[in-house]
């Protein structure tokens, strides 16, 4: 089975946009946006039973479905990419070897939750 999180690290000048277009960085982006709705993208991140990296390893689409259908109040997406433990390095290498892969999974997050606002 081919490696998913790291696909793109041995690639050179995998950060460059020019690089991972090529190798179809946003493309699952568009697709999602210009052809889904935020509730089948939850209902697909819950099928795939995608869990978080923290050590609970919470599912990520159960924690979308937290949020209010009605939005009266901003949505923010935070993006914990810190490295404040000691000798954990993975957020390091996703940002400094594939940073694209990252942009686009929280274009497509803040699509699903219905965020127009982020912090890191």
């Amino acid at each position: 089975m081919e490696p998913i999180l790291s696909r793109n690290f041995n690639v050179p000048d995998a950060w460059k946009i020019s690089v991972a277009e090529k190798r179809g960085a946003y493309e699952t982006a568009r697709k999602v946006i210009s052809s889904m709705k935020p509730e089948e993208v939850t209902q697909q991140v819950l099928a795939s039973n995608l869990r978080g990296l923290g050590g609970a390893g919470f599912p990520t689409g159960k924690k979308w479905q937290f949020l209010p259908k009605e939005k009266t109040k901003p949505v923010y997406l935070v993006v914990n990419a810190d490295e404040g433990e000691p000798g954990t390095f993975k957020d390091r290498y996703i940002l400094e070897r594939d940073p694209h892969s990252m942009i686009e999974g929280i274009m497509i997050s803040a699509f699903a939750i219905g965020s127009a606002f982020g912090s890191g």
